[in-house]
């Protein structure tokens, strides 16, 4: 693998941190390049394929199971992207920033991020495919051209998508170094005991339920949510929420954990139909990161969407 001053656009280079020691390389890689999709398993093909090497004596023969040193760096080699056959939608998109390197979507509530079983149409990659035609990234795969982070299906908000390879693996770089910030606003069942606090509490597939997540010690990953209230009702609790992991329902389940799930939320403890809502009262309010070409500090808000409003009107009555 050639590695020169400027690195070729499907090759990148990731370094362990202090708290990173003794993970498995194949865990550390996916953690690093969770912003491109790169599960456990993707990892893993990669080591045995000879396309992960230590930058620091470019040995090829690496084992999955390797564990890493806080400093040690790792070249990756990631394969061409497909030529994405998803069909371009002309479905109207909120944009709150784009330039040539990446866009921001306000994504409503009720729109699938990308294609899924069920789920081939509709999705904000079909309508980022109409709006930016063949200048999306392509390093997230068939299904996932562009998208640096994900958002549930019923959460609204900020997101970001990346137009060429080069800005998605700086967003994805900043993704797994945590500098990358999101603040997201719930409404959640009852009054935390606290005011602010941080759940730190490790996030994985739940044991019994393949479409839930959990706190658990089993074939987890470290999270943690910072949250704070910004104003109590009765019976509800309208609180911010920053993410310093991204783990799938993060929010949701760490919420739920210390006993407040997002109202509206019916697969972690919320009631249906609750305050008129249709799926969990979460939205991503403010997303801040480092742009990939200028260097410049970028912070986006959105104001919070008309359901989410609603609720709390009902609150006020």
């Amino acid at each position: 693998m050639k590695m020169s001053g400027t690195m070729p656009p499907n090759e990148t280079l990731i370094t362990a941190a202090a708290e990173e020691t003794g993970l498995r390389l194949d865990a550390f890689i996916s953690m690093k390049l969770q912003g491109l999709g790169i599960t456990r398993t993707q990892a893993q093909r990669l080591i045995e394929s000879g396309a992960v090497r230590r930058a620091a004596d470019k040995l090829p023969e690496l084992r999955k199971n390797r564990r890493v040193s806080e400093g040690e760096g790792f070249e990756i080699l990631l394969p061409e992207a497909e030529d994405p056959h998803i069909a371009a939608e002309d479905i109207p998109l909120d944009i709150i920033y784009e330039d040539e390197d990446l866009i921001v979507v306000n994504k409503p509530k009720g729109m699938v991020v990308h294609p899924a079983a069920g789920h081939n149409s509709g999705t904000l990659v079909n309508a980022l495919l109409n709006h930016c035609g063949s200048s999306l990234s392509g390093i997230g795969g068939e299904l996932r051209p562009g998208i640096v982070h994900r958002l549930d299906k019923d959460t609204s908000g900020l997101i970001i998508a990346a137009k060429n390879d080069r800005a998605h693996l700086a967003l994805s770089r900043q993704l797994g170094s945590r500098s990358l910030s999101r603040i997201y606003e719930a409404l959640v069942i009852g009054r935390p005991k606290d005011d602010s606090g941080v759940i730190d509490k490790p996030v994985g597939r739940h044991p019994a339920d393949r479409k839930k997540m959990a706190v658990t010690d089993k074939n987890s990953r470290s999270a943690m949510t910072y949250f704070e209230t910004i104003c109590a009702y009765r019976g509800y609790t309208h609180v911010r929420c920053r993410l310093y992991t991204g783990r799938t329902h993060q929010i949701r389940v760490h919420m739920a954990y210390i006993g407040h799930p997002v109202a509206g939320d019916v697969l972690y403890g919320g009631k249906k139909g609750e305050l008129g809502l249709d799926g969990q009262c979460l939205h991503a309010k403010t997303i801040r990161f480092i742009h990939p070409s200028s260097g410049e500090e970028m912070e986006f808000t959105t104001p919070l969407p008309g359901y989410f409003n609603e609720a709390l009107a009902r609150l006020r009555l």
